[in-house]
């Protein structure tokens, strides 16, 4: 699925925290978003589901507006999103959080959700925890389960908001090998805000690059890394490596 940003602006009051952001993500890419704390990477993810609305400008998803109502509860069945902190229901085991949503809402029946479940876990590597409980699991495998259970419903597009960044590192590498699986197979639309370098160089198609609400740099990743032709990436560029 295509998602095109049109003189999209979001504003927190009178914060304007995406400034006429114009940008397209063509079907299949994988697209990085990164910069600086607070430069709005996450509040753009979440427009693309409607999690935040936009203020002005247009927002498509294959041609089809962003916007709350019935098409966007039906946009939604098409997109896929993992967050910081997972957001596992700590009252389900693994299978039930995994199989609530094409039960509820794609109706699947019971026994086919439960096999999708179990091939996913496999996917995951997490085919052992099916009847765990989400207070039994260390981060990087609570994550592996969320990832799981957004693919469950068989998405379009995937958005990862910082996967990463609440794992302790030890744990980090594992999240992002199953990331780099989906990211290879291609047949997802993937946008993830990151931090983690080395995933961006290794699996992304191209290189967003935001600070103040603003799009500053739109590249290919291998120019990004090599060249970033505007200042504020050079200057963040050379942070994060430094660091």
């Amino acid at each position: 699925m295509t998602i095109k940003f049109q003189n999209v602006n979001k504003y927190y009051g009178k914060y304007h925290a995406l400034k006429n952001i114009n940008l397209t993500i063509e079907t299949g890419e994988v697209v990085v978003l990164i910069g600086p704390s607070g430069s709005g990477k996450s509040t753009l993810l979440r427009t693309i589901n409607g999690l935040e609305a936009i203020n002005s400008g247009t927002l498509l998803i294959d041609d089809q507006a962003v916007k709350a109502g019935k098409s966007l509860k039906d946009l939604r069945k098409h997109i896929g999103m993992v967050f910081q902190h997972f957001e596992l229901y700590p009252h389900m085991s693994v299978l039930d959080n995994i199989t609530l949503a094409p039960i509820k809402v794609l109706n699947l029946d019971k026994q086919a959700a439960q096999d999708r479940a179990h091939d996913l876990l496999e996917q995951v590597g997490m085919a052992d925890k099916i009847n765990a409980y989400p207070n039994t699991l260390s981060g990087g495998q609570k994550q592996r389960i969320a990832i799981a259970r957004a693919l469950a419903m068989k998405p379009d597009i995937m958005l990862f908001d910082e996967p990463t960044s609440a794992l302790d590192p030890e744990m980090v590498g594992e999240v992002l090998d199953v990331m780099n699986n989906i990211a290879r197979a291609k047949d997802i639309t993937l946008v993830c805000v990151t931090h983690e370098m080395g995933f961006a160089k290794e699996v992304a198609d191209r290189v967003i690059f935001m600070d103040q609400g603003e799009v500053v740099e739109d590249a290919s990743t291998e120019q990004f890394f090599q060249q970033p032709k505007e200042e504020r990436a050079i200057q963040f560029l050379s942070k994060i490596i430094r660091h």
